[in-house]
């Protein structure tokens, strides 16, 4: 006889831990800290479930996920958006913090979603770094603005402001560099990518950071998971134009930067920038174009380890 399954929800708060099981319908809560994670962990494991899913709500899950991974218990960590529109699907409008853990236990049972490696330390480390980088950049970019605007009495100030803020980004990128050298698959990944004409250093950590995915898939799933994939929206009689949106927006901007660059610099995409706008292609279907070319060239470098040259284009 086979056992019953046990699906587990965690919706994860600064404070607080709830927890759902289906479907038993239990539902408790620990404090979010070390004893409660460990609490958490201790009673799960006499539990045996079946599928433990998360949410990611910007970095709070990442202990929680990790101290369950590390028990070996089955943990997955699911897009919020996901999770709420099982809920709105369902008809639970209201949102409260066990009303999310049982959603999320729902998501477990019903969706079964695939079980997928952690990132590791060296990697969430990275990642915080490109984060904390980003950061620095759009309060630059904010000062800079408020430069032009304010006072001559006040451009003393704000000039410091912006030399504070410069030399914390560029410690920020002598970290980052640093961190992915020390790393062999990093080292290797951050010597391929800059061969290709229009892939910068910024580019290239962006990925190296953010897509530990590169290299792995196929390239429709790269396009999509980045969010560059045409999908149709065609129902009964609609037809309507191919859209892209979803995927990791961080990655897909950086890659959008690159592509400004790529299609005058790279022969490769330039040719094929041409040769859409030729043929009456608008220049943001041109360019996105060109970014999922760039994406399956990349991918395939990096699963054949084969440096960029213009008369061998590595294929996927």
């Amino acid at each position: 006889m086979a056992e019953p399954l046990v699906c587990v929800g965690i919706d994860v708060s600064k404070a607080r831990l709830d927890l759902a099981l289906r479907p038993m319908g239990h539902e408790w809560s620990v404090p979010h800290d070390h004893d409660g994670i460990t609490t958490l962990v201790e009673r799960l494991q006499t539990g045996g479930p079946t599928l433990i899913v998360l949410e990611a709500p910007g970095g709070l899950e990442l202990p929680v996920a990790v101290a369950l991974a590390a028990a070996d218990l089955p943990v997955v960590v699911v897009n919020p958006r996901q999770a709420r529109d099982c809920a709105n699907a369902t008809g639970k409008l209201a949102k409260t913090d066990r009303m999310a853990a049982g959603v999320l236990a729902h998501v477990a049972e019903a969706v079964r979603p695939a079980l997928r490696a952690l990132p590791e330390a060296q990697s969430q480390a990275r990642s915080g770094l490109l984060m904390r980088r980003r950061q620095r950049i759009d309060r630059l970019t904010a000062e800079k603005n408020r430069l032009s605007a304010a006072a001559v009495g006040l451009h003393p100030r704000i000039q410091a402001h912006l030399h504070g803020l410069e030399h914390e980004r560029q410690d920020i990128d002598t970290e980052l560099g640093h961190r992915i050298r020390s790393s062999p698959i990093g080292r290797e990944q951050e010597n391929l990518l800059p061969s290709v004409p229009g892939v910068g250093p910024v580019l290239s950590r962006t990925l190296v950071a953010q897509w530990p995915e590169l290299g792995t898939l196929k390239r429709q799933e790269i396009a999509a998971l980045v969010g560059v994939a045409p999908l149709h929206r065609d129902r009964g009689t609609r037809r309507g134009n191919r859209t892209v949106w979803g995927g990791r927006a961080h990655v897909r901007a950086a890659l959008y930067m690159g592509a400004l660059v790529a299609v005058r610099h790279n022969p490769v995409l330039k040719e094929c920038y041409t040769r859409l706008r030729t043929a009456g292609k608008a220049a943001q279907v041109a360019l996105t174009a060109c970014m999922r070319k760039r994406l399956t060239i990349l991918n395939a470098m990096l699963k054949h380890q084969t440096p960029w040259h213009i008369n061998h284009a590595p294929t996927p």
